[in-house]
């Protein structure tokens, strides 16, 4: 039986949990039937599978969330519900650029509650005519406008006899008959790789869901990463076929190839595109806004790897669609924006194909869902861009210095001793004849990031290219020391991320805040708490101390002297 997904949008209590259970009602039955309910928030998702006389319908209130992807990917249609008393309000016009960002190319402009108006034609002519101004941009192929009460029902199944000015169908009618096919039947076959079945070693199974073209035995695919080639030996399917063109299967093949989680089986005669580089739409999901240069996690298909916001080139004005200056993305902002990969992803851009262009964001450290997105395309710079070999290596460099080259990183507040120690640490190793380098906070600030300021996206861009140039300098075989604030765990963790095991060292200089203060000879505490300095760590910009550093110096109870040896101590073991 034909299928029609759909999600029902609008505000809280404007009735989408009652229009649903109308259609659900005159239904034959329900097929499916499963709910979540988040806590902290007036959202509760609940999907329904239920057949009308004409075709299956799968319907799910529009979450927001991390199910709001997976809910999009499968959407043919959006049921944008209005209260006909308040109109269209910040959140209908929100949903609507989200649904049009997702790429649902169909919507019902349902204005609910028209029984409490007395049925005026003219509130729903006008709530109407602003709602086709402001989708005239968003590229939806149909828009049909229905008035109905949701509670009493009429419009929802049966025609209401109060709206004799009403011609259009009842939604049931329109869900019955709306022709939203798109597919063309040529699309090249994508599996991605969801899990790799070894029970037996010698033939394992490689299972995915189809999310394009079909797949036969014999057939010749490409595994995107890696590039290698084999046939398809058998399918297992639900369907029991030896061809399929959707759904969930399991793949062997005719031959052994290392294949992982995430990797995604490809046409041959049409392969999957391969990058790290994306212009992207991201809605964000977090209290926690999203930061350029902060280290994410993005979950793209199966594959999850490293990923960067490298540049937020605008973010969208909910009320005029206009493009807006940002350096950050807050709570429900939508942006477009320039993301890096730690690692080269096999995908498609969304308007190709949904389930290899929709990704989430996730934060590092939480694990919390912070973003959803879909990709628009690939960078150019992406492929003209490859490392260039070179003959004299890092241990080559290393070798000719005799020693081991390690990257020594301080963090700690304004005040609590890092500079200190760290000029004192150079001196003890330059004495010994060690080649060093030590990178300072307000030094680097002259030159290297003489344009940032100290907002939080500032500092997080700070950190990025200093851990990269202490990367840089690792790599012709010194010992850097690094003595910054680095207020956020997140960027320290990028910064470690860029060495390999046993280059980085995490020095906490350890001091509370009221020891700072009385050790600060420029005025920076005494200025910020007066209001004179913006984004102070320990004032108004939070600091968060390491969960375990390999080193903890405790400044005020020791020398620093004392805490040069203790340091000097980790190090004997490292370098």
């Amino acid at each position: 039986m034909d299928a029609l997904h759909f999600i029902v949008c609008g505000s809280v209590d404007d009735g989408k949990p009652t229009l649903v259970g109308h259609l659900r009602q005159h239904g034959v039955g329900p097929a499916f039937e499963s709910g979540m309910h988040e806590q902290g928030a007036a959202i509760d998702v609940v999907e329904h599978c239920f057949s009308a006389s004409k075709r299956k319908f799968i319907a799910a209130e529009m979450p927001e969330s991390e199910r709001l992807l997976s809910v999009a990917v499968t959407a043919d249609l959006a049921v944008l519900l209005v209260n006909a008393r308040k109109g269209l309000l910040t959140q209908s016009k929100r949903q609507s650029r989200i649904v049009s960002m997702l790429g649902v190319r169909h919507v019902v402009l349902a204005v609910s509650m028209m029984d409490i108006i007395g049925w005026d034609e003219a509130a729903f002519s006008t709530i109407v005519a602003d709602f086709q101004a402001l989708v005239a941009d968003l590229g939806f192929v149909s828009v049909q406008a229905i008035p109905m009460s949701a509670l009493a029902g009429d419009n929802v199944v049966y025609r209401g006899e109060q709206a004799a000015w009403y011609t259009g169908p009842t939604l049931l009618d329109y869900l019955e008959t709306v022709d939203v096919s798109t597919a063309d039947g040529s699309r090249p076959f994508r599996m991605p790789v969801q899990y790799v079945d070894r029970t037996d070693p010698e033939s394992p199974g490689y299972c995915g869901n189809i999310v394009s073209g079909h797949v036969a035995e014999g057939s010749l695919v490409r595994i995107v990463p890696g590039g290698a080639e084999a046939r398809i030996k058998s399918i297992a399917a639900w369907q029991g076929e030896h061809e399929v063109a959707g759904g969930a299967v399991s793949i062997t093949l005719d031959r052994e190839v290392d294949i992982e989680r995430g990797q995604v089986f490809s046409s041959v005669d049409d392969p999957l595109q391969l990058s790290d580089q994306f212009e992207a739409s991201v809605l964000c999901l977090s209290g926690h806004h999203l930061v350029p240069g902060r280290p994410y996690l993005i979950k793209l298909h199966t594959a999850q790897v490293g990923v960067t916001i490298t540049d937020i080139k605008f973010k969208l004005d909910i009320d005029q669609g206009s493009h807006l200056a940002a350096n950050t993305l807050e709570l429900n902002d939508i942006g477009e924006v320039t993301l890096y990969t730690s690692n080269p992803v096999a995908f498609e851009p969304y308007k190709q194909c949904k389930p290899l262009g929709a990704f989430i964001l996730i934060d590092r450290m939480t694990g919390e869902t912070v973003g959803v997105g879909i990709i628009n395309f690939a960078l150019r710079r992406a492929s003209n861009i490859h490392w260039q070999a070179v003959d004299v290596n890092k241990a080559a460099r290393a070798a000719l210095k005799s020693q081991k080259p390690a990257c020594i990183w301080f963090t700690g507040l304004s005040g609590s001793g890092k500079s200190t120690v760290a000029n004192l640490l150079e001196k003890r190793l330059h004495a010994e004849g060690r080649h060093t380098y030590l990178l300072d906070g307000d030094n680097v600030r002259h030159g290297l990031c003489r344009d940032l300021g100290f907002t939080e996206a500032d500092r997080v861009e700070n950190i990025r290219r200093v851990a990269e140039a202490a990367k840089l300098m690792v790599d012709a075989g010194l010992i850097v020391i690094a003595s910054f604030i680095s207020p956020f765990r997140a960027e320290r963790e990028f910064a470690r991320s860029l060495f390999e095991p046993g280059e980085f060292c995490e020095v906490f200089v350890d001091a509370p805040i009221e020891e700072c203060e009385k050790r600060d000879v420029k005025g920076l505490y005494a200025k910020a708490r007066l209001g004179r300095i913006a984004n102070f760590t320990g004032i108004d910009s939070s600091y968060e101390c390491p969960d375990s550093p390999e080193v903890r110096l405790d400044t005020v109870m020791q020398k620093p002297e004392e805490c040069v040896e203790q340091v000097m101590s980790v190090m004997s073991r490292m370098c």
